[in-house]
């Protein structure tokens, strides 16, 4: 957490009233975005995001499993957060833990729509190979390299690209003998599917600060929030999760408006990130 004087705070606090940060932005103004893709050559998919000082990594790993039970006909994704401590001194220990656990959660919340799976921005049934038999199961890691605030916004990015950048191995079933055993699978080493992020949603995190609210805060910005709402938009301006933070309550209709906001704002950020991506992957491609 940053440290600021009760005067560093009221001049933050007097820009954001005047729609002028410290930084020179807008309040639904986001910092530059830079996206490169295939960091990591053993994961399926791989992305670096950069949001200003913010610093994140995002890997995919597929491997097959088998449905659960109550899910017969979907795949199954889970995802987590690691804070390295060289990204923030009170990273250190037990503080980095509980932030690890709380941007898992509220990642998984925002893009998978929580444990009910309502909503999920990465569809779980696109997944399944063989209905109750064969499935491929993401294991989506992130790692926090370098904080300076907005970090759920960052991550989001991170998988969406990361996601954008994987390939599934084409699988050919052939049936099992009785319903109770495995199916046999033949794995491509050659063939590959590309993940289809089409649904996949940013995340808008607006932050109140005062009267007013900003989105992409920084450290310094988040040291002043008395509460935040993450929400998670697709392409086709669907609400696919909303969670939030800090201890102040918030009226109704404030977010309803929060909702109207995040929904204008990703449309710029999903063609911004939309962009990066493309751009980080032909230079991939442009690579000897």
């Amino acid at each position: 957490m940053v440290g600021l004087s009760v005067g560093e705070k009221n001049f933050i606090k007097h820009g954001i009233a005047q729609d002028l940060r410290n930084d020179g932005r807008k309040r639904l103004t986001y910092r530059p975005i830079y996206v490169e893709t295939g960091v990591i050559p053993q994961a399926n998919g791989s992305a670096r995001v950069k949001l200003g000082a913010t610093d994140v990594i995002a890997s995919v790993k597929a491997e097959l499993g088998r449905p659960s039970v109550s899910h017969p006909d979907q795949g199954k994704v889970s995802i987590y957060v690691e804070c390295s401590p060289t990204a923030e001194p009170s990273f250190e220990g037990r503080g980095g833990e509980e932030l690890s656990a709380e941007l898992s959660t509220a990642l998984e919340l925002c893009l998978l729509g929580g444990k009910s799976g309502a909503g999920a921005g990465i569809d779980p049934s696109s997944l399944s190979i063989k209905e109750g038999k064969v499935c491929w199961d993401l294991y989506v890691d992130c790692l926090v390299i370098s904080s300076d605030g907005n970090l759920l916004d960052a991550l989001g990015a991170a998988i969406k690209a990361a996601l954008s950048n994987t390939g599934i191995p084409r699988v050919q079933v052939r049936e099992a003998a009785s319903s109770d055993e495995q199916a046999d699978v033949d794995v491509s080493d050659e063939e590959f599917l590309q993940f289809d992020t089409n649904g996949v949603p940013v995340i808008v995190t607006l932050t109140k600060a005062g009267r007013h609210y900003i989105v992409d805060a920084t450290s310094e910005e988040e040291s002043l929030m008395s509460s935040a709402v993450s929400i998670s938009v697709n392409r086709q301006g669907i609400i696919c999760g909303l969670t939030k933070r800090g201890g102040a309550g918030l009226d109704p209709s404030v977010i309803l408006d929060m909702i109207s906001v995040a929904k204008h704002v990703s449309e710029q950020l999903i063609n911004k990130l939309d962009s990066e991506i493309e751009a980080a992957e032909r230079a991939n491609e442009e690579e000897p």
